[in-house]
């Protein structure tokens, strides 16, 4: 779903969330907002960046009328999905690229995809330029200086995530004033960089600014050009584009978030959402009801060093309701693969007796069949224990968070 965070992000960046050590299993974050391509590309056009002419289609008989439409001496076809490593992917249906019947309707798994891939559904219908020459562009938000980074290489491509690793010495970052905004030194100092020369560099150092332009006017937490290229007749073009947003931008920028139809999200990612809920599928057996990222993570982390494994994590976040607590229950209990619940909450905004009262509400109305580990510290927590060691309910209160991971994994171990 979803797209997953690109490697040339952590040299600017602290990840958002720390990945758990474990090996057995594997999320994506879905607090960002990923536009596609072609979404991406509209945008940036829009502020006058120079892309190829395209057309979007859903069905091959569209992508038929747009490449009439485009009257181009030669077209490209590209699938539409929020992953990387397109380029090298194979369909469900055999191909390897080409012919968009082939493509609509079928899944494509690439190097950051699950392995079964992801459904295709529209196909970007482009013309097809000749490419001299690739680098790689991006802007991003850099926690470590508070403000826009500029980072670019001149070896773009899709294998830009093993340059990281193997020279990055290839790696330019030019960091910019938040006030003063892109210098044109700075925009001619990446062009030169990335290895435009000549005329190039000039053409580049202003598609640099406009792509500055974009950033500032949308409120993105990162505008990523990949491949930033020249053609054999002269021309820097943005051959590929991905745009993210955090939740942040979305009062700002509505009209853009009303783009993501959440397609390639998972049903019970979406049920969540309608109820201010962060849900992340996991491969486990043990649910995990938390507040907080960092608690999700510590939870994971300890299930998994006392033998288990998380089944997912569901995160309450801060102004928690009765309400929400029971549709968290409700999504976790309709997930075949729970065999228990671990419950960790820290009452610092979130008061635990609101918390209790779902539980026990919960617990009571969906006919809880799995074994359920409450471990409870904070507001009100003296309260909240009352109120469910008072239920007549089978929950299991804990000492700690370690206890309390000891105790669902015994009870999924019994089984």
């Amino acid at each position: 779903q979803s797209h997953p965070p690109f490697l040339l992000r952590a040299l600017v960046l602290s990840p958002m969330l720390l990945v758990a050590q474990s090996q057995a299993f594997q999320f994506t974050s879905r607090r960002w907002l990923n536009l596609q391509e072609y979404q991406s590309k509209k945008l940036m056009s829009d502020y006058g960046v120079r892309v190829q002419r395209f057309f979007v289609a859903d069905s091959a008989n569209e992508a038929l009328q747009a490449d009439k439409r485009l009257n181009a001496k030669e077209i490209v076809l590209k699938a539409q999905i929020l992953a990387g490593g397109r380029g090298k992917g194979v369909f469900n249906s055999g191909l390897k690229g080409g012919l968009a019947e082939q493509m609509i309707g079928y899944n494509l798994a690439t190097k950051q995809t699950p392995k079964g891939g992801v459904k295709v559904n529209k196909v970007i219908v482009a013309e097809a330029l000749d490419i001299a020459r690739e680098t790689y562009l991006a802007i991003l938000m850099d926690r470590s200086c508070n403000g826009p980074m500029l980072v670019g290489s001149p070896q773009g491509g899709v294998d830009i995530e093993e340059l990281v690793a193997s020279n990055p010495e290839l790696i330019f970052k030019e960091q910019i004033g938040i006030f003063e905004g892109i210098k044109d030194s700075q925009a001619q100092r990446m062009a030169e960089n990335l290895g435009f020369l000549g005329p190039l560099k000039n053409q580049a150092a202003d598609q640099i600014k406009k792509l500055y332009n974009v950033f500032l006017k949308v409120d993105p937490s990162q505008v990523e050009v990949n491949p930033f290229s020249e053609t054999p007749e002269g021309q820097v073009v943005c051959f590929d584009a991905k745009i993210n947003f955090d939740d942040n931008a979305e009062f700002p920028q509505k009209n853009i978030f009303a783009m993501d139809n959440k397609s390639e999200n998972e049903p019970i990612e979406n049920e969540a959402a309608r109820y201010d809920l962060k849900h992340i599928g996991l491969d486990g057996n043990i649910a995990c009801f938390v507040n907080g990222a960092g608690l999700a993570m510590a939870t994971c982390d300890i299930i998994f060093l006392n033998g288990g494994k998380p089944a997912n994590f569901l995160d309450l976040g801060g102004s928690v309701k009765e309400a929400q607590v029971y549709q968290a229950f409700k999504l976790l209990t309709a997930d075949p693969k729970v065999e228990a619940i671990l419950l960790s909450i820290f009452g610092g905004i979130v008061n635990c007796a609101i918390i209790a009262n779902g539980i026990t509400k919960a617990c009571r109305e969906l006919e809880l069949k799995v074994p359920m580990m409450v471990r409870l510290e904070g507001t009100n927590v003296q309260e909240a224990q009352s109120i469910l060691s008072s239920s007549g309910l089978p929950i299991t209160s804990t000492i700690d968070l370690e206890d309390a991971a000891r105790k669902a994994v015994d009870n999924v171990s019994k089984k």
